[in-house]
């Protein structure tokens, strides 16, 4: 259990990534798959007729205790981490795009895109809790005793991603222009692990080196399916299952508006000059289903209760449960048996095949131009589902302002971005040609270390003619 939690953790704050994707890139006046992306309705205003992205690659993290000057200081993170107080809350993700082409036919946009996702999520874990279990102490002393209403998770899951997006514009006037656009994902889950403990109530005791969990009751879901069955603290096992066997439908639907710039307005209309662009979407309608010879997906009551005078044939240990015996398991299945063996759980719930949901998300943003080669545009995302649920993949609350210079082929951005887990952050991304380099947290990271709780890192070439 004690690998569980930490590995993302360690990850997160020893690499540091952040959490929105190509921050900066997908508001572009450039436009392209990456911004199709974002909303299916940009196909529709490609500047190119033809896009073939060849490959795009973000990694993104954050958490919500750690800073840069922690982890380069050389301070003890897992003290840092679980330190009495505010819930741990921790992401990291990657996108691959692989092989993507879009198509612009006169008013008709057209998309084909793949994409590969990784996530390891740490979500509103109790910090008493996580101080027992991965730091071997009491913060209050001998005894501690938590009554935590939420679910915490710690949840891994992989899948790939193939994408058929529509867009047409319906209003092509002298001054405006109007589009609407749709993606329908052909959903490939890889793999899916997830340990949830909700309403969990109890008291940990310090007797000698050890801490005994006594009179504790909470809902408990394990879950898991391919690769991550065995363990989702080698990472070498997201690479292995990422895309599976075909099994679900997701959907995006978008809507764009452009207000032109008559000054400048090109004789070629892909060209798509503006003063104004705006636009919204709803992303990740829908779920996938994990079916695999390793699925399991239950839901357990956990119900330790006794004391010196109890007598329980099913357990050593008339203290309570030792953690010690779950703090270096790194296998789901072994948590599951050595709690089953000592009485403490109660099965309620059995399935082998189950269904996981996408992070449904509102997105908007507009992208207005200043003068001549300036711009600047702002982006915010909502989500629209709960990252409590056990069948719930993660997503974050963010808001995105980046000033932009955009001379044709050389383009070059600062994002400012305020998200939900790791508070403010200010970065700096390029484009040169179809090649682009950046990152959403690139100057935080340099110039306010001891707050700074996020980096991230992304690169791509894509290429448009036409």
């Amino acid at each position: 259990m004690k690998k569980i939690i930490i590995i993302g953790l360690f990850i997160i704050s020893s690499v540091g990534f952040s959490q929105e994707h190509f921050a900066g890139l997908t508001t572009s006046s450039r436009g392209g798959l990456l911004s199709s992306a974002m909303n299916p309705a940009e196909f529709a205003n490609a500047t190119k007729k033809i896009e073939v992205n060849l490959y795009g690659f973000s990694i993104n993290a954050s958490n919500n205790k750690i800073g840069f000057e922690d982890i380069i200081s050389g301070k003890n993170l897992e003290k840092i981490l679980f330190a009495p107080g505010e819930a741990v809350n921790a992401r990291l993700d990657a996108e691959i795009y692989g092989p993507s082409v879009g198509l612009k036919i006169g008013k008709w946009g057209f998309g084909v895109s793949t994409k590969a996702n990784g996530k390891l999520n740490v979500v509103n874990v109790d910090a008493n809790l996580g101080d027992a279990l991965i730091n071997d102490v009491i913060s209050s002393g001998l005894s501690t005793t938590i009554n935590y209403p939420n679910n915490q998770r710690v949840v891994g899951t992989t899948w790939g991603e193939v994408g058929l997006s529509l867009a047409r514009t319906i209003l092509d006037s002298e001054n405006n222009k109007f589009s609407v656009g749709a993606t329908m994902k052909l959903m490939f889950p890889g793999s899916y692990s997830n340990v949830g403990l909700s309403a969990f109530k109890g008291t940990i005791t310090k007797v000698g080196n050890d801490l005994y969990l006594n009179n504790a009751t909470a809902g408990l879901n394990i879950s898991y399916s391919g690769n991550l069955a065995n363990s989702f603290t080698d990472f070498s096992d997201y690479s292995k299952s990422v895309f599976g066997g075909f099994n679900g439908f997701v959907g995006d639907i978008g809507v764009s508006y452009q207000r032109k710039d008559k000054s400048i307005l090109d004789v070629v209309k892909s060209k798509n000059k503006y003063k104004l662009s705006i636009g919204a979407s709803i992303k990740n309608i829908g779920s996938m289903t994990f079916k695999d010879d390793n699925n399991y997906n239950t839901n357990y009551q956990l119900d330790i209760r006794q004391n010196l005078s109890d007598s329980n044939p099913n357990n050593d240990n008339p203290l309570g449960f030792n953690l010690a015996e779950i703090q270096n398991i790194d296998k789901l299945g072994d948590i599951e048996s050595t709690l089953t063996r000592k009485g403490y759980l109660v099965n309620s719930q059995d399935k082998t095949d189950f269904v996981v949901k996408l992070p449904t998300t509102f997105v908007a943003y507009a992208d207005l131009k200043l003068v001549s080669k300036l711009y600047i545009s702002g982006f915010i995302q909502q989500k629209l589902s709960d990252d409590a649920n056990n069948d719930q993949i993660t997503a974050q609350n963010y808001i995105t302002v980046t000033p932009r210079i955009n001379l044709g082929f050389f383009e070059a951005y600062v994002p400012l971005s305020d998200s939900e887990i790791s508070g403010f952050n200010a970065g700096f991304g390029f484009r040169l040609g179809g090649f682009y380099l950046g990152s959403g947290s690139a100057i935080t990271s340099l110039l306010d270390q001891k707050n700074s709780k996020q980096a991230d890192f992304y690169t791509g070439f894509r290429w448009g003619f036409l």
